[in-house]
């Protein structure tokens, strides 16, 4: 993976236990976005434990132990 161009911003930490039916993602700036599960369909069709195995790439990119996908911090931008 490489950075996004021109962004600055990255995702520290991801939290899917603190909000049902939300996830709460942790920028590198301090702020904190809250993101409905429903907003990513592949995601809402993961079990608790399968979405707690998260992993953050190059800051900006994050993904799952059992899932291809690799979701972009531009993605919950867009949403939140």
């Amino acid at each position: 993976m490489c950075k996004i161009p021109n962004v600055q911003l990255g995702i520290k930490d991801l939290n899917f236990t603190a909000l049902r039916g939300k996830f709460i993602a942790r920028l590198t700036d301090g702020r904190e976005i809250t993101i409905p599960v429903s907003m990513f369909p592949d995601i809402k069709e993961m079990s608790v434990k399968e979405r707690n195995k998260w992993m953050i790439l190059d800051d900006q990119y994050f993904t799952f132990e059992n899932n291809s996908r690799v979701y972009s911090l531009l993605d919950l931008l867009k949403v939140a």
